[in-house]
């Protein structure tokens, strides 16, 4: 089987279970409604437990897969977003704003991609302009002014590269949420959702704890455009995805990662209310744990925590 045709057989039996939901409620009609569920969770966790690097990044991009709004649905009461970043405009690349957590204030912050043509065109396809990395940062110095914890959500497929972000400073609004939120005295708490691509994921990705979902990637480029560089030749994206070392596993065992969040059977996008569940075990967890640290123990840690990335054991010398 092509080897991004891997969800052919779960859909084809989501399709037979749909066709039965307006057959009626008989006897015989519910027992084969059960049978083909059933059977339908045993595909999903036969498929989902052998993925590739590359089919978990297809997985990661998924357009059922819920996104920061979704998860601020399920996750935070009354929210009340930020709008702007007090020099150029609004980026709904990033959404941004305060709320409260399982009863803990908390800002939030996050990509969001869009779900039908009309709202990807007006988020960008989840890529922020600069304004969208500096509406974040205004939003953080206010959590950190008012001691909010601060959760952050990363999906998407990096910073937008055309010239009017260029022109407004794209490099240096990444670089300046990377330096501000090293040095932020409240807890940051990071979670790749989806796909984590390049500075623009890493600009809301400097935090104390980094966690991904089991399913997302995180990565300096996209498996296509590596394989262009590398082989001149995007058909190679396969390659270039498990080459990368980009998945959570992976990245969990380079130490970028500290946790790997659980995604239910299928994927995050079969069941977005249960995810959400899943995810604020652990936000709950680490940010009970984060909370009784001082913050100068809090900005220490965090910056010993990204020194330490990138690690490696130099050649003994002979004789």
């Amino acid at each position: 089987m092509d080897e991004d045709a891997f969800e052919e057989p779960i859909l084809e039996l989501e399709r037979r279970v749909e066709s039965l939901s307006g057959m009626g409620d008989d006897v015989a009609t519910q027992r084969k409604r059960e049978q083909l569920e059933v059977e339908l969770h045993a595909a999903r966790e036969t498929v989902f437990s052998s993925l590739t690097p590359w089919q978990k990044t297809l997985v990661a991009r998924h357009p059922r897969r819920p996104f920061t709004l979704d998860y601020i649905r399920y996750l935070v009461d009354g929210f009340v977003e930020i709008h702007g970043d007090r020099r150029y405009a609004d980026d709904p690349a990033i959404v941004a704003g305060f709320g409260s957590f399982r009863g803990r204030p908390v800002l939030v912050i996050g990509h969001q991609k869009g779900r039908d043509t009309k709202e990807k065109i007006f988020r960008n396809f989840g890529m922020p302009r600069p304004e969208g990395y500096r509406k974040a940062l205004r939003a953080m110095r206010l959590a950190a002014k008012y001691r909010r914890p601060i959760l952050t959500f990363i999906d998407t497929p990096g910073a937008y590269p055309g010239i009017g972000a260029e022109e407004r400073g794209q490099a240096e609004a990444i670089a300046l949420n990377l330096r501000e939120m090293a040095r932020l005295t409240v807890p940051i708490v990071v979670t790749v959702t989806g796909e984590g691509g390049s500075g623009g994921a890493l600009a809301i990705g400097v935090g104390d704890r980094v966690n991904m979902l089991e399913f997302a990637v995180y990565s300096v480029i996209s498996p296509e455009g590596c394989a262009a560089i590398l082989w001149r030749d995007g058909s190679r994206s396969r390659d270039a995805a498990a080459a990368m070392k980009m998945t959570a596993s992976d990245l969990l065992a380079l130490d970028v990662a500290d946790e790997i969040v659980p995604e239910v059977v299928g994927g995050a996008h079969v069941d977005p209310a249960r995810q959400a569940v899943l995810l604020g075990e652990v936000l709950e967890r680490q940010l009970a744990e984060l909370e009784r640290a001082t913050p100068e123990a809090l900005v220490a840690s965090r910056y010993g925590r990204f020194r330490r990335i990138g690690r490696f054991t130099a050649p003994q010398a002979a004789g």
